[in-house]
């Protein structure tokens, strides 16, 4: 007898092959069963196994459970102040400039405790999970010193070691130049290559580096030195480029074997062609390019080229206070022009690529991780049609249901 088996449901696998809409594989009233935290059945309600729990789902959207690819979860302090300056009309790196934007959260990152932090990180990873979200990629990158990264990545990997989401963690101390080092760049790069990342590395506590490579942040070169250190020390590498200007990142990552490019508004056709030959995902971020006003990328661009593609919250406090997953896949459709099948593969199968999880999270399959999200809609693709504020109905992390909400249908 198995754990459990959910049925009745209408499964979009994301576990399939060919086009877009053929990975998503949908399968009207199936059922899935789960022992020991893993998928061990799929098929027809009908034919369902016997199980300790069962429940019925009378038509609801079943999904792999949603992966966020790109978070800032780990801070304390509000932006409220620079975002009411930003909608103001003054600019991000104006403000940046004044010492707000990433230097505020620092100070006040710095001032909470390390109880205080996971405190407000479990919540804001509740808050992903009634979305439907189970797997999050966590960057640091709010402390720039070596104790207090420590810290954050120290907070990541409690969330997934409680059980609240699974969970790969990212070293961003190259965020930003603390305000105690502005103007001594090339002294704080030496810092995180000589002494932040060695430590983070003997801690045990990243799975991957990123590093902030753009105008107004870190140079190609300084960026090249930081992940170049992370590949020597096993680490795999990502990096936020081409948001503002693409300063040759994205070919960078390929040549490194990056798993992912994140924002790329930017980007360049031979950074396209780059990550394409290379298999590194695009990670696109719809509530910074909202928050900032910026232009979406173009999908049409990245599917042409052959680059996959995911979508992320970028969960930060100042350019993309969000822990609304799906909402940010809906206005990938809408501002950058992505399918409703590729959004819905961009926060499973795609996300959990460029996340770096394991194979087979972001997708439900035999043999696979138990991680489920139902929805109180009949068609998965309704997700990226509602324009936010749908919660899951239903999350199952492991084989454990973790998280249950309002059942009845909105679309």
């Amino acid at each position: 007898m198995l754990d459990l088996v959910l049925k009745g449901a209408h499964l979009a696998t994301c576990d399939g092959a060919g086009s877009a809409a053929e990975q998503l594989d949908r399968r009207p009233d199936a059922a899935v069963g789960v022992e020991g935290g893993r998928v061990v059945w799929i098929g027809p309600s009908a034919e369902a196994p016997a199980a300790r729990e069962v429940r019925e789902l009378e038509g609801a959207a079943l999904l792999p459970g949603l992966v966020d690819p790109h978070t800032h979860l780990v801070f304390a302090g509000s932006r409220v102040e620079e975002f009411t300056r930003r909608m103001g009309g003054e600019d991000y790196r104006t403000i940046a400039a004044e010492g707000g934007g990433i230097a505020s959260t620092v100070r006040a990152t710095r001032a909470a405790s390390e109880e205080q932090l996971f405190a407000l990180a479990k919540a804001r990873a509740e808050a992903l999970r009634a979305r439907g979200v189970t797997s999050v990629e966590v960057k640091s990158g709010y402390g720039l010193t070596t104790e207090s990264e420590l810290r954050l990545l120290r907070v990541a990997r409690r969330l997934e070691a409680e059980g609240v989401l699974r969970v790969t963690t990212s070293f961003l101390g190259a965020h930003a130049v603390p305000p105690e080092k502005r103007g001594e760049r090339a002294r704080y790069v030496d810092e995180v290559v000589g002494e932040q990342l060695p430590a983070v590395a003997e801690a045990g506590l990243a799975d991957a580096v990123d590093v902030y490579c753009d105008d107004g942040a870190f140079t190609l070169e300084e960026t090249r030195r930081i992940l170049e250190a992370a590949k020597a020390r096993g680490l795999k590498v990502r990096a936020h480029v081409g948001q503002f200007a693409d300063l040759g990142g994205p070919a960078l990552l390929a040549e490194l074997g990056g798993l992912s490019g994140d924002h790329l508004e930017a980007i360049d056709e031979a950074g396209l062609s780059a990550m394409a030959e290379a298999g590194v995902v695009a990670v696109l971020l719809p509530g910074a390019w909202r928050t900032l006003r910026q232009e979406a990328p173009r999908a049409e661009r990245f599917r042409a080229a052959g680059v996959p593609m995911a979508v992320g919250t970028d969960l930060n406090p100042g350019t993309s206070p969000t822990t609304d997953l799906p909402l940010c896949a809906a206005l990938a459709v809408r501002d950058a022009g992505m399918t409703v099948e590729e959004a819905l593969l961009g926060v499973t199968r795609v996300a959990a690529r460029a996340a770096g999880f394991e194979e087979g999270v972001g997708r439900v399959r035999v043999g696979g991780p138990a991680d489920l999200a139902a929805f109180p809609v009949q068609d998965p693709r309704a997700l990226p049609y509602a324009l936010g504020g749908l919660g899951a109905s239903l999350v199952v992390r492991a084989g454990a249901i973790v998280a249950e909400g309002p059942p009845a249908p909105v679309f």
